[in-house]
């Protein structure tokens, strides 16, 4: 019988709590059961095994990030929006790193959590309809939005590695970077159509 008062959401949190202090590939299914002070057969009633846990912690972790950005973004547009969303981003992924990095790990996730799961859809809605104010098209809407996801996980990733170890400190080159970003955005290159002359 599954103990009082345990949860899958109350498992996966503590899970998602772990995997910021620890890492997320630190976080076991013997370490979230003595978190919670119970037995590790305990959480196999709420939870099937420890991929279904990341995955959990991973929907968990978008849906966050995604209220956070969508806050953030909230009646901005061009420069602005685009700042606030790569602040909230970046602000996301320093106080929670187990958990963003659950948000950029492929995993196989139980097709019908991420059914009911609103964070992944609501972060493409937001990040196309971001985008879109740069008046781009298809393709280029799409490219732009892989560059711009490149840039800022790129970016905060090498950061919490302590890639930017130089006098120069990491916040001047970010924000000179979504400068740079904002820039290349609104000065698009033109798409060249497969079968075009070079």
């Amino acid at each position: 019988m599954a103990r009082m008062g345990l949860t899958a959401e109350r498992v996966t949190l503590v899970g998602a709590e772990l995997a910021d202090e620890v890492g997320l590939e630190h976080v076991t299914m013997s370490a979230v059961a003595r978190r919670l002070g119970v037995k590790d057969a305990s959480l196999y009633a709420h939870v099937r095994n420890l991929d279904d846990l990341r995955g959990r912690i991973a929907l968990l972790a978008a849906d966050e990030k995604t209220i956070r950005i969508a806050d953030a973004t909230a009646g901005r547009s061009g420069k602005d929006a685009l700042v606030a969303y790569a602040n909230a981003w970046r602000g996301y992924a320093h106080d929670h790193p187990g958990r963003y990095t659950a948000t950029q790990t492929p995993m196989e996730i139980d097709p019908e959590l991420v059914a009911r799961a609103t964070g992944p859809r609501r972060a493409i809605e937001l990040t196309y309809s971001m985008l879109r104010a740069y008046r781009l098209d298809e393709p280029d809407l799409t490219d732009a939005v892989r560059l711009m996801r490149s840039t800022l996980h790129g970016f905060v990733s090498l950061e919490a590695a302590g890639g930017f170890a130089h006098a120069r400190p990491a916040e001047a080159t970010w924000l000179r970077s979504l400068d740079a970003l904002h820039t290349l955005l609104e000065h698009w290159p033109e798409h060249e159509h497969e079968g075009d002359p070079e």
